[in-house]
């Protein structure tokens, strides 16, 4: 893994915005979630990967079928949409 450190200013309504070269390398697109976590003095963020992208990128654990898949799909566009 290629660490990759880049200097950002903070803007106006404490607005973070992301350089392009690490969102590439996190493979983030302007949508995706991501956890926010303060430890001590430093934030951290880390990328949430929904079923989608873990079926397309995530390391292979188990197999799951399309069926599957889309229900996992529906119930997250669910849970988005209700906003729970």
């Amino acid at each position: 893994m290629v660490e990759l450190i880049v200097k950002v200013r903070i803007g106006k309504r404490r607005t973070l915005v992301i350089p392009k070269s690490i969102a590439e390398s996190l493979d983030l697109d302007e949508g995706s979630m991501v956890e926010m976590r303060v430890m001590g003095e430093e934030l951290r963020l880390k990328p949430i990967r929904d079923a989608v992208w873990l079926s397309l990128h995530g390391e292979k654990i188990a197999k799951i079928t399309l069926k599957e898949l889309e229900e996992e799909s529906v119930e997250r566009q669910k849970e988005v949409i209700e906003g729970t």
